[in-house]
């Protein structure tokens, strides 16, 4: 398969994306489910995830909400997620929800094109 991205020494692509304007978010976290308060750009197909304590985490609409049954995700890690399964393979996620697991912190999040 041939890409525009750049590659490693390995051959491996590395995924480059723009940050998109606009598409800072940051999300208080507590012992409340509490989620993004403007929906992803519909065109984000990516976002980047970073919490400074311990959380879990779940997609949806603009009703959706977080609890202790949801994906644990680590403090300290930066990590990427896809919104959507691509072309008919499942609908674009617009807002992510996030309640702690033990204390407070804030969950940082950037769109990327």
């Amino acid at each position: 398969m041939t890409t525009l991205l750049p590659k490693d020494a390995d051959n491996n692509i590395i995924p480059a994306l723009r940050l998109r304007e606009n598409g800072a978010h940051s999300v208080a976290i507590s012992g409340t489910s509490t989620r993004n308060l403007t929906a992803f750009d519909q065109d984000t197909k990516i976002i980047s995830v970073y919490a400074t304590v311990p959380v879990y985490l779940n997609f949806g609409d603009e009703t959706v909400g977080a609890t202790a049954n949801d994906h644990y995700f680590p403090a300290g890690v930066y990590y990427d997620i896809a919104l959507s399964g691509g072309a008919g393979k499942g609908a674009h996620h617009d807002y992510l929800a996030v309640i702690r697991t033990d204390e407070d912190g804030v969950l940082y999040i950037s769109e990327k094109e």
